[in-house]
């Protein structure tokens, strides 16, 4: 009986320390900071496959080389669309290594002007890409079927969207609703990168295609994956803003627990990117 006491004891401990707001906040920090180290990572790996595999073919003069992994990447005698593809992947390099930075909190705190000129570039190209991936869907065409067309669509409308609401409340000087819709524009501008993740985790739990057709690449996995690329992450990001500015200590503790989770498998997925997808084409 007197175990069974002390135990109970200890367990009600644990809980009272579980639910205390100390070690619910930082919990939440923690586990938004990891979020951040393993996006970051993820990033960077996927900027230095896009650098280093069409580095290659622009040296050797091959536009070819575009055709890679993009569909319809160069076509010959369409000068505008070309350089239109070519400015689309420059951006996205600069989007990549540039969102890198932003989340950064050493560079925000010691080099503030490097923050905003940096934030400035990013929201420029953030929109470019968009114009340009828009173009590019429409005239070009992509994988997929037209639900994939109208994901691009939407997410390149949101990230406009986002820019420009970041860009405002910069000139405003309300830094506080600036930094939110920044870190939304960064999440919406991410989609590219979080669909090749995400499929990656998918194939890696499953071991072969499921939910759609790897020849005609459609099917409900893909349309599903298409719009959840960005409206996943920005639920998640309200839920974590609502749980930071007014949950209560066992909200910000599951909070804490579930963007872990998300975190994790984040980090399966660009595992599973890295070796299935980006070295084997280097």
């Amino acid at each position: 009986m007197a175990a069974f006491e002390g135990t109970f004891a200890r367990l009600l401990s644990f809980c009272s320390l579980m639910t205390s707001t100390g070690f619910a906040d930082t919990a939440l920090k923690s586990a938004s900071r990891f979020w951040v180290v393993v996006a970051v990572a993820g990033q960077l790996i996927f900027a230095s496959y896009v650098a280093i595999l069409y580095r290659r073919g622009a040296i050797r003069g091959d536009w070819t080389a575009l055709n890679t992994v993009m569909p319809h990447g160069y076509v010959p005698g369409d000068t505008a669309g070309n350089f239109t593809v070519v400015l689309h992947l420059l951006s996205a390099l600069v989007i990549l290594v540039g969102g890198a930075i932003q989340l950064t909190p050493l560079i925000r705190s010691r080099a503030p002007g490097l923050h905003r000129w940096n934030g400035r570039l990013y929201m420029v190209n953030a929109v470019a890409i968009s114009l340009g991936g828009l173009y590019m869907v429409w005239t070009r065409g992509t994988v997929g079927g037209l639900s994939q067309h109208l994901s691009i669509s939407l997410n390149a409308v949101l990230v406009i969207a986002c820019a420009a609401m970041a860009w405002r409340h910069a000139l405003a000087r309300q830094f506080g609703a600036h930094r939110r819709w920044a870190l939304r524009l960064f999440l919406v501008a991410s989609g590219v990168w979080l669909f090749r993740v995400s499929l990656m985790l998918w194939l890696l739990i499953h071991r072969r295609p499921v939910g759609f057709d790897p020849h005609t690449f459609q099917g409900p996995f893909l349309t599903c994956l298409g719009f959840g690329q960005y409206v996943l992450p920005l639920a998640v990001f309200e839920l974590y803003l609502r749980a930071q500015a007014g949950g209560s200590a066992p909200q910000r503790v599951a909070m804490a627990m579930g963007l872990m989770v998300l975190t994790l498998a984040m980090g399966a997925g660009i595992f599973a990117a890295t070796m299935g997808m980006w070295l084997p084409r280097l």
